[in-house]
């Protein structure tokens, strides 16, 4: 309907720039991330991230 003459001329740049939202929200540019929420990630055996936090760790550092 936007490509009928009668539009094309009615539309300011304004209106078309308002427009472009809607053609292209549905367009991800990063990919696609699908989630498996059942599924845990192994964080504990990736180098550099610390594991998860113990009482003990708190009474260490509130010892200092």
């Amino acid at each position: 309907m936007l490509a009928q003459p009668e539009w094309v001329a009615r539309l300011s740049d304004e209106d078309r720039r308002g427009l472009t939202a809607l053609f292209w929200s549905n367009i991800n540019p990063y990919g696609t991330f699908r989630l498996d929420m059942d599924k845990r990630l192994d964080l504990i055996s990736l180098p550099g991230i610390p594991g998860p936090r113990r009482v003990a760790d708190r009474t260490a550092r509130a010892a200092h």
